[in-house]
């Protein structure tokens, strides 16, 4: 048996409530403001009412845990803890943006707070935080199975006081929003280093440093995802300085495991709260519709159907927590050197 803390049913009962005076209701007007915009990776006036009215309601960047409850007011929940929070606000996939919880901020926001030096810090995480900017990682690449980041190609030289980039990125998330302002890229800056795990450095490239071009948006099983979108990015010796790296040289990995292990859970508590939504509209359509003079929910395939819906989410949302409860979420911060 899971019990959350008093904590974590408090924040419950008040995203329960939001959800349902503000999100919900705005799904249409969300869909109208996306497809009328002149450029579909524009914010959106909604986006912005919304976030000022989750702010208000104290339901913002619930994603810190308490060992890094000094960057925000609100927060403060274990991974346990926070994964109700992160499965109803997966019930409409937009909805995270209005907490400030949505990828690929959040993961970008832990990698500030963990591994950033203050300067870069209050370059970009403050902002972050603040929701007045959106950020980017760039890991991914076309050339490569980038599922194991050691493989990735992008070169990461040193020439005097500057990082010189070059390589190929894509599907890279909130790339082509008009509010992103920061992407962290990862690259090879060591590739005869003998430890796989040695090779990689990642730095902090502005949207707008010059050779940094955004080739195309891409789509997902035909969805381009908008406003946020995934592009195909071109680093064409790309420079910044020396001190936009991220904790170190040859420290690239390290910091993409940090990121990654958190993200993995909110993914999937975002998507088993899609999942629970549409079980709870099936369920709502075989009561509603009729067939051979009976309702679908009358008719034993569609009940067998449903049942193993229902546990296969079940099962889904139990293993998850179990893993929530086992995994020590941050590690102590890493030492910048």
């Amino acid at each position: 048996m899971f019990e959350f803390s008093e904590k974590s049913l408090r924040y419950q009962a008040l995203l329960n409530v939001f959800m349902e005076q503000h999100i919900y209701p705005n799904e249409e007007a969300y869909t109208e403001q996306l497809h009328t915009a002149e450029n579909r990776y524009s914010y959106l006036p909604l986006m912005d009412e919304l976030k000022t009215k989750a702010r208000a309601a104290g339901l913002w960047n619930l994603f810190i845990p308490p060992s890094l409850a000094e960057f925000s007011d609100h927060g403060g929940l274990s991974n346990f803890d926070y994964a109700p929070l992160a499965e109803t606000m997966g019930r409409v996939l937009w909805s995270p943006e209005v907490f400030n919880c949505n990828a690929p901020d959040t993961g970008n926001m832990e990698v500030f707070m963990k591994y950033a030096t203050p300067a870069q810090q209050a370059q970009w995480l403050t902002p972050l935080l603040a929701g007045d900017i959106r950020s980017s990682y760039a890991m991914t690449e076309p050339q490569v199975a980038s599922s194991d980041a050691t493989n990735i190609e992008l070169r990461i030289e040193r020439d005097g006081d500057e990082w010189v980039l070059n390589g190929r990125k894509w599907f890279i998330t909130g790339a082509l929003y008009e509010r992103t302002r920061i992407f962290i890229v990862m690259g090879k800056s060591d590739p005869d280093n003998p430890s796989r795990h040695l090779q990689q450095t990642q730095v902090l490239v502005p949207k707008d440093t010059p050779g940094l071009r955004l080739l195309r948006p891409l789509t997902t099983l035909g969805y381009d995802d908008a406003p946020l979108g995934h592009a195909e990015l071109v680093f064409d010796n790309v420079r910044v300085p020396l001190e936009n790296v991220l904790l170190g040289e040859g420290r690239g990995f390290e910091i993409a495991q940090g990121r990654l292990g958190p993200g993995r859970i909110h993914h999937c508590m975002r998507l088993i709260g899609a999942a629970q939504r549409s079980l709870e509209l099936a369920c709502q359509r075989v009561a509603s519709r009729t067939t051979f003079g009976r309702t679908l929910s009358q008719h034993q395939s569609v009940r067998e159907d449903i049942a193993r819906c229902f546990s296969e989410i079940e099962m889904a949302r139990l293993l998850v927590l179990k893993t929530c409860k086992k995994w020590t979420r941050w590690a102590p911060r890493a030492r910048w050197t």
